[in-house]
């Protein structure tokens, strides 16, 4: 069983991932994977912040380690998969071509109206995959 979990670095998506890493614990031989996507826009932003791209890299690494810290702590499973473009087109296309079983997302938690005018990542990828999906608050 192929479970995956999409994280950004924030706080929904470190619950998320502890949802997913629990799941992977109990359920017999599960591979987790852990997609994080470099949004090209934020990108940009980063890249003019940070003072080179090694910082940016250990910035990025940043958010990832404490995941697979309690991955291996766990004794789950666990990869890591980059991709690079638009989170919510990326991960649905990861998702459906990898045959992942379930995916497991955090939400920002936005209203009815936010959401309505901004998109949601988890609310797109919601409707587009085709596995069950678990939006963590």
């Amino acid at each position: 069983m192929k479970i995956a979990v999409a994280i950004d670095g924030s706080e929904n998506a470190w619950r998320a991932a502890k949802h997913a890493i629990m799941l992977a614990e109990y359920l017999p031989k599960v591979q987790l994977e852990i997609i994080y996507v470099q949004d090209y826009d934020k990108a940009k932003d980063e890249r003019l912040l940070a003072q080179s791209l090694e910082s940016l890299s250990l910035k990025r690494e940043q958010k990832l380690h404490p995941i697979m810290a309690l991955a291996k702590e766990a004794a789950v499973d666990a990869e890591i998969v980059m991709l690079k473009g638009n989170p919510s087109q990326e991960i649905i296309k990861y998702v459906n071509e990898q045959g992942i079983d379930k995916l497991v997302i955090g939400s920002r938690g936005l209203n009815a109206f936010q959401e309505m005018i901004l998109g949601s990542v988890s609310h797109k990828v919601m409707k587009h995959v085709q596995c069950p999906v678990t939006i963590v608050k």
